[in-house]
């Protein structure tokens, strides 16, 4: 006869090996540790013996078998359209924890912004039996994704789709009053020569570019198309945006950028011109990812509430699954050291 022990590597734990070293039916011992009501109650000593006997093997469920029986499986999909980025690598720090108080683990696939990643992920988190699936990022651009996704047998919430899509749960953030506080700091400030650097043109990004514009006309200011910098959502590319602006022969005193990571790179780049930061031009970011407040300067952005987005996020999926969930959070900024008056003289 094979003895098997804790952390044995022979064979996986299974409720038969529990039954016989308990001296109960294997019935007996799927109903205490699923802790399944029954109609003739389990005596506590034969419950007791039977959790000791499970936990001295080392027994570990299996929740792909959970959720076979339809039962929960305690775990939680989240698909990542690109994990590179670090608001959306907060964003899973956060779902994890969120996920965790309510004893759930993230199981999590990036999508590389591919439709087809994005999809194959999609079929395997349902395959695996996920009790809810959090999207985060924009995946307007994935028509495929969306369609199944809103077909989807198990919960779905999407974070940062830039508007309410019918059919699903989603998250987003007011961008419009974020960059609106944005500019307003600006223009108290006194500048009235903006710039703009944007990101990749998904969602949240093109709200932001707009929202910019619609602002500065709030103030009686226009914007010079030729000040309007496009870039990719990274540091290089707001770098080499940067610079494209300020070899304007009137480069903008302030500058609003898109994303943190486009702010990142045009303080790079202004440090490499020997341009003053606040001096000499203004520069605020969008998101507020925890390396704002360590560059140098500190960077002014708008902060987004990174830990309740995902709290709401998990309870949508959880605790009150319904595609007609629609939610809209707030923004804040915070002002720190890459903005001041616009130069005199």
């Amino acid at each position: 006869m094979t003895t098997i022990g804790p952390g044995d590597p022979a064979r996986t734990i299974t409720m038969q090996d529990i039954a016989q070293a308990s001296g109960v039916s294997q019935s007996t011992v799927s109903r205490v540790l699923n802790n399944t009501a029954t109609s003739v109650p389990i005596a506590a000593a034969t419950r007791r013996r039977v959790l000791e006997v499970a936990e001295r093997l080392g027994y570990r469920p299996n929740p792909l078998a959970r959720g076979l029986r339809g039962a929960k499986t305690m775990l939680l999909g989240v698909i990542v359209r690109e994990i590179s980025d670090p608001v959306f690598t907060v964003t899973v720090d956060a779902i994890s924890t969120a996920a965790r108080r309510r004893d759930y683990n993230v199981v999590l696939g990036t999508a590389h912004s591919q439709a087809e990643e994005a999809i194959a992920l999609r079929a395997v988190l349902e395959t695996r039996h996920c009790d809810g699936i959090v999207v985060v990022g924009d995946m307007r651009d994935q028509p495929r994704l969306l369609s199944d996704l809103r077909a989807a047998r198990v919960p779905v919430v999407i974070l940062w789709q830039g508007l309410e899509l019918a059919g699903a749960a989603t998250i987003n953030i007011d961008n419009r009053a974020g960059i609106a506080s944005a500019v307003d700091h600006l223009a108290e400030l006194g500048h009235v020569r903006f710039g703009f650097i944007g990101g990749d043109p998904l969602g949240d990004i093109r709200e932001r570019e707009a929202a910019l514009v619609e602002r500065l006309a709030a103030h009686g200011l226009s914007v010079d198309p030729s000040l309007m910098a496009p870039a990719s959502n990274n540091p290089r590319s707001g770098a080499a945006a940067f610079h494209s602006l300020m070899e304007r022969p009137e480069p903008p005193t302030a500058i609003v950028t898109a994303t943190d990571q486009v702010a990142v790179g045009a303080l790079y780049a202004a440090h490499s011109l020997g341009i003053g930061v606040p001096e000499q031009v203004s520069i605020v970011g969008f998101d507020d990812i925890p390396m704002a407040e360590y560059t140098a300067p500190p960077l002014t952005t708008v902060r987004q509430p990174f830990d309740d987005i995902a709290e709401v996020a998990v309870q949508f999926v959880l605790d009150d699954p319904s595609p007609d969930n629609h939610r809209v959070f707030a923004t804040s900024l915070s002002i720190r050291a890459t903005t001041g008056p616009p130069p005199t003289g």
